[in-house]
């Protein structure tokens, strides 16, 4: 028996995402990953005295859009604080960032179950540089291209009963994001983040327990195995007699357990105050139309129409809408050829296999985006559709257009792929058959139906596979049915 047995999780969430702009929040520094250590860096950034910020408004529109896509209430009346505290990855020793009067507040996500997750609020800050420790006999390095990078920060309300729907939520949102483009939400590059305030409470209890932070958490499976291992180990220390100690926590994912880094602080502890060097920031009815007019349409949505006004099984939908490049490229597809199915076949079996072979050579599977335009796959599909192709011809016809970057319907005609069989010659071997063997006269007679694929097949065979098998069939009764 587990000692969780007896207890009950109640969990919040602060997620840390970066926006996806070309320059930080308060300076024309480039917002890019992997650059040269501290290459991206300025007096302002870097908090170097009499430096002055500006605040970017492209920082300030994607932060609207991450609220109305999650229902929350827009301030029209926004301000900068200083959160102050001294980390070496810091420079200035405070982050800019909003407590009192934050931009987005309320809203929340709806799970598959039908529970809502309420936000408390989303807000905007800058993200601190990096720290690579070498260990404590050569020190610790710091790269503060990251610094000043602009983030919004979910905060979530306490809603959360399990690690299955922290992960449902983490999922549900990091698609929105990326599908509005907010935010690239690259994990594995702290692109998106989570802490994990956790606390027990037993069973049937109404008040919250001392509750950890989990710091940093950047994939999915991390936040699923860190949840499950504080649980256990606040339901074995509460079991034994003991106390949970409010506490910030790392968590080792090698290892696979979390360790004590420091006490939790207190907002108090912070002494957050107006940033003097920022104005207010007003905004207007007009700017979040503005915004609001510029959003698409998110992921779930797009799966009902998939699946209600397509016809497509939702797994086939699933898949359509991992990232909003193969959502709008397979909706781009169906509005030059309604063939819904056959389109997502093409895209899920054949151009996914191109896709994925050509992620493994270059190591990055989101950047990546189909070799052939909408509507040259959808010209091959059209020839398939008119049976001038068979697949097997409209997979090389693929490969021919993706190397050559030809026209379909030309290359089609130049490689001499397309069907050329005059209805004539068709009659003619047909008759043929008829007349040299008797036997499948009778057959014919007897079952039409089955006796016609074996027809079909002669008529192929004898013009290399070029006859259009629909026309071959069409064209069997006119024979056979003869006296």
């Amino acid at each position: 028996m587990s000692y969780l047995d007896s207890y009950e999780m109640v969990i919040g969430l602060e997620i840390h995402a970066e926006l996806a702009t070309r320059t930080k929040i308060f300076c024309s520094c480039k917002n890019e990953f992997g650059a040269s250590p501290n290459s991206n860096t300025c007096p302002v950034c870097t908090g170097m005295p009499g430096a002055l910020p500006i605040t970017n408004k492209k920082v300030i529109e994607l932060a609207i859009k991450a609220g109305l896509s999650f229902g929350c209430e827009i301030s029209k009346y926004t301000v900068f604080e200083r959160k102050n505290y001294f980390y070496p990855d810091l420079s200035k020793a405070y982050q800019i960032s909003q407590l009192v009067k934050p931009l987005n507040i309320g809203g929340g996500v709806e799970l598959d179950s039908g529970k809502f997750i309420r936000l408390n609020r989303i807000h905007v800050e800058e993200d601190a540089g990096k720290l690579t420790h070498l260990g404590k006999s050569q020190g610790t390095l710091i790269d503060y291209n990251r610094g000043g990078t602009p983030l919004i920060e979910m905060v979530t309300e306490p809603d959360f009963r399990s690690a299955e729907e922290v992960v449902e939520f983490l999922k549900k949102v990091r698609e929105i994001l990326m599908f509005e483009g907010i935010a690239n939400c690259k994990m594995e590059q702290g692109g998106m983040r989570c802490d994990v305030n956790l606390s027990l409470r037993r069973k049937g209890d109404s008040n919250f327990g001392i509750r950890t932070e989990m710091k940093n958490l950047n994939s999915f499976r991390s936040v699923q195995r860190a949840i499950e291992y504080e649980a256990e180990r606040q339901a074995e220390v509460l079991a034994s007699g003991g106390d949970v100690v409010q506490e910030t926590r790392k968590w080792d994912d090698f290892a696979g357990e979390s360790f004590a880094m420091r006490s939790k602080e207190q907002a108090q502890d912070y002494r957050y105050f107006p940033d003097p060097d920022l104005l207010p920031i007003l905004i207007s009815d007009e700017e979040i139309e503005k915004v609001k007019s510029e959003m698409v349409e998110v992921p779930a949505s797009r799966r009902k129409k998939y699946t209600e006004e397509f016809g497509i099984p939702k797994y086939d939908a699933e898949l359509l809408t991992q990232t909003k490049y193969i959502s709008d490229y397979f909706e781009n597809c169906v509005s030059l050829l309604f063939v819904p199915k056959k389109i997502s076949n093409w895209i899920m079996v054949d151009l996914f296999k191109i896709v994925k072979d050509q992620a493994q050579k270059e190591q990055n599977q989101e950047d990546i985006v189909f070799p052939i335009s909408e509507k040259q796959l959808t010209n091959i599909i059209k020839m398939l559709e008119d049976r001038q192709i068979n697949k097997n011809v409209g997979l090389e016809l693929l490969q021919k257009v993706i190397e050559t970057g030809k026209d379909a319907n030309e290359l089609a005609k130049e490689m001499n792929l397309l069907v050329t069989i005059s209805e004539d010659t068709i009659l003619n071997l047909l008759s043929k058959l008829k007349s040299e063997n008797s036997k499948v006269v009778e057959d014919y007679k007897k079952d039409p139906e089955k006796i016609s694929k074996f027809i079909t097949g002669y008529v192929m065979k004898n013009t290399q596979g070029k006859a259009n098998s629909l026309v071959v069939k069409n064209l069997i009764p006119k024979v056979f049915s003869k006296e």
